[in-house]
């Protein structure tokens, strides 16, 4: 994919369902921060919604008609994350046959996000501070001095704070990416959210799928209000999506839903009769899809909506080898 292809186009729309006071929160808390030009934290577990969230920040914002470019911290090797943020000179290093223009001089004037910030390592962390006080930077291997103006968000599903303690990253660089912090709640912990949220994604995928008209039944709403979602919204659309694809009817019932879901929601059902904790639930949860994909790490934190190395850490606290 190519630097241009990261841009979200100006005419892109963004919509935050706030249906819960949760919700409406952080969308409040979005067109506060939306008009200033200061460096936005936006923190919470993985499937919530943070890069919606921070797309929504660029196109509330004056910076809406310029780039938002974005940058997966956690995706590309050590060594090629400078040069994406910062470009390199014709000859930086081995395999540098021309200039290459990083995301911070391509973002002028716009919005860049730096996605799972954590994943960065020590010395990019301490160029990257010294850019939010400088405002400034050269690409690599060169001398020009750059000067930047575009808006930075950084996104994480980790604590921070924890792995300044743990020296993993720059107390000093924190205290600047912390100048306002959003936090996204667990889809679970905004429950008003779920059905507006499943009838909105619901009709975008029935688009794309050719399946325009297509609803959710009673027996269907009420399975997506009971389950605890630990994937988030990712973990609902993938659900809606796999039903949605399999189901050959107009209106989608329980059956056509994982398994995962179903036997989640039962088992809260009997939570009363049985005492089962949250755990025991989330532990019944992962042995079925683990099971029902045949141990198939990836196909299964997949179908949760949850990262593998979430998934290894779960399966070894509940002995699911």
């Amino acid at each position: 994919m190519s630097q241009a292809d990261q841009s979200v186009p100006a005419v892109a729309r963004v919509d935050w369902v706030a249906q819960d006071p949760a919700s409406q929160r952080v969308l409040e808390l979005a067109r506060r921060v939306a008009d200033t030009s200061a460096t936005v934290l936006i923190t919470g577990e993985s499937g919530t919604g943070k890069d919606q969230l921070a797309r929504l920040i660029h196109e509330l914002s004056p910076r809406r008609d310029a780039p938002y470019l974005k940058i997966d911290c956690a995706s590309l090797p050590p060594e090629l994350v400078e040069s994406e943020l910062f470009g390199h000179e014709r000859g930086a290093f081995t395999g540098a046959v021309e200039r290459k223009l990083g995301r911070f001089e391509l973002a002028q004037g716009g919005t860049i996000v730096l996605d799972e910030v954590a994943a960065l390592s020590l010395p990019v962390q301490a160029k990257l501070l010294r850019v939010l006080e400088e405002r400034t930077f050269e690409r690599l291997g060169g001398t020009e001095t750059l000067r930047i103006d575009a808006r930075l968000m950084a996104l994480t599903n980790t604590d921070l704070a924890r792995l300044v303690a743990e020296g993993c990253f720059r107390e000093d660089l924190y205290f600047r990416l912390n100048v306002l912090t959003i936090a996204v709640p667990r889809l679970r912990d905004r429950p008003a959210d779920i059905l507006p949220l499943a009838e909105q994604l619901l009709g975008r995928l029935a688009a794309i799928h050719g399946r325009l008209g297509v609803s959710l039944s009673d027996g269907a709403r009420r399975l997506l209000e009971t389950y605890a979602w630990p994937g988030n919204v990712r973990e609902l659309k993938n659900a809606l999506e796999r039903a949605l694809v399999l189901s050959t009817q107009p209106v989608l019932q329980p059956e056509d839903f994982p398994d995962v879901l179903r036997a989640a929601t039962d088992a809260v059902a009997g939570l009363t009769a049985g005492l089962r904790s949250l755990e025991e639930i989330e532990r019944e949860a992962i042995r079925q899809t683990l099971e029902a994909t045949r141990y198939k790490i990836t196909r299964t934190a997949e179908i949760l909506g949850i990262s593998r190395k979430t998934l290894l850490e779960k399966r070894k606290k509940y002995g699911l080898d």
